[in-house]
């Protein structure tokens, strides 16, 4: 085949071609008319330098790879000098981050220098807050991308106002069994939400394009900074559910401050009890998110769909406020 088809196929650059030539990656066969003629093998050996040039190995370093094709590897990290070239790339990636954090810390001493520079307000009385905006907690987490698609009312919730709660005990993150039949009287809010990301961990693919599935850190955060707010405003108590583990759940309430429980229900046992409406994706089955106000037992009030959701805590404390409970021995 001619140098334009191979370069079509393998996804690049008919200049890229001649550079990995150039560097003796490629080997094509000449014709009597001199016209270089590659094969399938060529199209496998340039779609390789592509994928590993996407992981950051840079093509002059991809040889150990290609030799392991030439081999007869099915797969060109079944050699040990492919191992050593990802620890290589691992190692150079290591040190970019050690650079870029120590730069980084350097830029919030400067930022909490200048910013008190000319304040009364201590320093070190908003150096936590500082730390724990910047720091513990990464903008993509807690921030919502522009653009997400907003989740339509599909009606799947429509049927729970004055349903009872289940007498199901879930583990909550503080090491007890929350029995929700018996929440105590008066509101309980609990806010159903897919799943939360962390830092190194990954969320499942094409999750920004699943209508309302992004934002469950976010929505964490709102009912965290409203919670006061929240019990003020008549709610007994607050807790957040999914289907992940506990010690998933833990170590969010800790990252975050939370200071309410979640619960976990990975067999989704409150969605088969209910008819809560989840959605699969990844190879998980996932709540879709809503919040339910649970008044003596029953479900009195549904959100659902909830969009924004880091506007929802809010939302739900505007219901309160507008919804108040009646005062014993007045109309």
């Amino acid at each position: 085949m001619r140098i334009g088809e191979l370069a079509r196929r393998a996804g690049v650059t008919p200049k890229a071609v001649r550079y990995y030539e150039a560097l003796g990656l490629l080997a094509p066969e000449r014709l009597a008319n001199g016209y270089r003629d590659y094969g399938e093998y060529d199209v496998r050996v340039v779609r390789e330098i592509r994928a590993l040039s996407g992981l950051g190995i840079p093509v002059e370093r991809t040889r150990p790879f290609l030799d392991c094709l030439a081999a007869g590897h099915r797969h060109a990290d079944d050699c040990p000098a492919s191992l050593a070239g990802y620890r290589d790339a691992i190692d150079e990636l290591t040190q970019r981050i050690e650079g870029l954090t120590a730069r980084r810390t350097v830029l919030l001493a400067h930022l909490r220098e200048a910013a008190h520079r000319n304040s009364r307000v201590s320093p070190d009385d908003e150096e936590e807050d500082l730390m724990t905006t910047h720091a513990s907690l990464p903008a993509s987490y807690t921030t919502l991308p522009a653009g997400l698609p907003v989740p339509e009312d599909d009606g799947a919730a429509a049927h729970l106002p004055g349903m009872k709660v289940p007498p199901l005990e879930l583990r909550g993150t503080a090491d007890t069994a929350v029995r929700l039949d018996a929440l105590g009287t008066g509101r309980t809010v609990i806010y159903v939400y897919p799943l939360t990301g962390r830092p190194g961990a990954d969320l499942p693919d094409g999750w920004d394009s699943i209508p309302g599935a992004r934002g469950c850190t976010p929505e964490a955060c709102g009912f965290r900074d409203h919670h006061r707010d929240l019990l003020a405003a008549g709610a007994h108590g607050v807790f957040g559910l999914s289907s992940q583990d506990t010690d998933y759940q833990r170590e969010v309430v800790q990252r975050l401050h939370l200071p309410f429980q979640m619960l976990s229900d990975p067999e989704r046992s409150l969605a088969q009890a209910l008819g809560l409406p989840t959605f699969v994706t990844g190879g998980l089955t996932l709540y879709k998110r809503l919040t339910l106000i649970v008044r003596d037992g029953v479900i009195e009030h549904v959100f659902y769909p909830v969009f924004p959701p880091n506007e929802h805590a809010a939302q739900v404390l505007t219901w309160l406020r507008d919804n108040p409970l009646e005062t014993p021995g007045k109309r």
